[in-house]
């Protein structure tokens, strides 16, 4: 009946809505998004050493977003946020990773095919998971596009040919479709190939570290490999962009370029801190963009995207998407008489399984202009995964961060104090609430929530997350059942006894 209930509503927004749509209402979108990019490591965005002319350019020549946000800072769950353009606590087992997107969800290239549009694919879609266990039989992202291959330059980087993969699908569109595509590299994904950043002639002295990792060689070394990955992602991106200018495709095409989440380095992917969850994000949409080339400060969830490319094809968003259009401020260049967008909202559930019985880290945060708010629910678990290697479905010790030269050489033991606080941090249990005051702690260093001079901006920030997740729906806030502890996990396990703590009403086979 819920499902059902889901379609009808859908059908009668779009009935609502479809009269009034033409051709020329109807723009193309390419949707490009990276596998863990934080937002400092782009050209536009002020990094020296990177060499991104792509997103560069989409910036310049459209909207350069400085608070763009992942919903969640692991794949699956922040890639089910942008297909359905809700927050990840109202998509049950698509909450967590390695899990599934249930089919009653709705997804903007699903709405936009039933009204015309051509999608698909190519590289990483909707991932990782089993769509099948969700009643799936296509990936969300559309219809996958594999023919094309290339000779990978480095190791770690995919073989896939992207942008030729791209070009595959514009050839098969029909003549005067519009098209959504989706463009998802695996880079910058671990593993990369130790030193080609180095190899590649980049200067390591300019490499700015983020304050939460150690300042040496080998992390420099280790952040320049990545950039070498994320300059792939850019490359492929320039070659798609290219194709539509030679087509006469690009001004009646939506770009958008993003990443599904932070960099792949510890304290950043799988934490609600910004080097986690800040992302870089621009959009190009020719004449369709008010005054191009600037830069927005308003705050964006990448849930937004959603409803964006829904009404930018002059339809009206289900109201279960809790994402709000960006088309004002495309548009319009502002928001006003509209609600402010002065924060964003991130979560988290279970990433990698590295907890005893499958348990999580449910958290939430509440990220403005001024401060960090972290809530975590179960305060008393390992954050990073637990250091007992045998009971993390990885088999590795804190297997929610991912294995890296940097991640070795912090966790090994140290007399230097300041390792051990950068170990702390990284590895540590942490306290049910953290705050963080962005003016004088841009990297979210200090936990002020105990300091007396904070208690007001506290309490404040405290009141203010539960309303909104009040308002969302959230149950760990309006006292629902709370499941993600025992969904499924349909990851490869290295530790083959590992397994889920079924609840005792629901026996899940794991």
């Amino acid at each position: 009946m819920k499902r059902l209930t889901l379609k009808i509503a859908v059908a009668i927004c779009l009935f609502c809505t479809m009269a009034s749509v033409t051709p020329a209402d109807r723009p193309n979108i390419l949707f490009c998004i990276s596998d863990d990019q934080s937002y400092w490591h782009t050209g536009a965005n002020g990094d020296q050493v990177i060499e991104t002319p792509a997103f560069d350019r989409v910036a310049r020549e459209g909207i350069r977003f400085t608070h763009a946000f992942c919903d969640a800072p692991t794949c699956g769950p922040s890639r089910s946020a942008i297909l359905t353009g809700q927050h990840i606590w109202r998509l049950e087992e698509a909450g967590n990773i390695h899990s599934t997107l249930p089919a009653h969800f709705a997804t903007y290239p699903a709405i936009l095919e039933e009204q015309g549009y051509i999608t698909g694919f190519t590289g990483k879609g909707w991932s990782p998971g089993r769509l099948e266990a969700g009643g799936r039989t296509e990936n969300p992202a559309g219809k996958e596009y594999t023919r094309y291959q290339l000779q990978t330059p480095k190791r770690g980087i995919s073989n896939k040919d992207y942008a030729s993969n791209f070009s595959d699908f514009l050839e098969q569109r029909p003549n005067d479709t519009p098209f959504c595509f989706w463009l998802g590299t695996h880079e910058p994904h671990r593993g990369f190939q130790q030193g080609a950043g180095l190899a590649a002639g980049k200067e390591i002295s300019k490499v700015t570290v983020p304050e939460s990792l150690p300042d040496t060689s080998l992390v420099r070394s280790d952040i320049l490999d990545y950039y070498t990955e994320v300059e792939h992602f850019d490359k492929m991106v320039e070659r798609a962009l290219n194709l539509l200018e030679q087509l006469g495709e690009l001004d009646n095409t939506i770009v958008v370029v993003t990443s599904d989440h932070g960099m792949p380095f510890p304290r950043a992917k799988a934490s609600l801190y910004d080097t986690g969850t800040r992302v870089p994000l621009a959009i190009r949409w020719g004449s369709g963009i008010q005054s191009p080339g600037r830069v927005s400060d308003a705050f964006v969830n990448l849930s937004d995207l959603a409803p964006t490319f829904i009404e930018m094809a002059s339809l009206a968003p289900p109201a279960e998407m809790t994402g709000r259009s960006l088309l004002d401020i495309l548009q319009n260049g502002s928001s006003k008489r509209k609600p402010a967008r002065d924060h964003a909202l991130i979560a988290m559930e279970r990433h990698d399984g590295c907890r005893k019985g499958g348990k999580g880290y449910p958290c939430r945060a509440l990220r403005t202009s001024k401060f960090l708010y972290i809530m975590n629910h179960e305060p008393s678990r390992w954050p990073s995964g637990s250091p007992d290697a045998s009971v993390c479905a990885r088999a590795i010790p804190y297997g929610e961060i991912d294995t890296s030269p940097t991640k070795t050489l912090m966790m090994k033991d140290s007399a230097d104090k300041h390792h051990q606080k950068l170990h702390q941090l990284a590895f540590g249990l942490r306290p049910a609430e953290e705050l963080y005051d962005l003016a004088s702690d841009p990297w979210q260093m200090k936990n002020v929530a105990s300091n007396p001079k904070y208690s007001v901006d506290l309490t404040r920030l405290r009141n203010r997350l539960a309303k909104r997740l009040k308002e969302t729906n959230d149950p760990r806030q309006t006292g629902g059942v709370v499941l993600w502890d025992y969904y499924p996990y349909y990851g490869t396990r290295k530790n083959r006894d590992w397994k889920v703590d079924p609840p005792p009403s629901l026996p899940f086979k794991n």
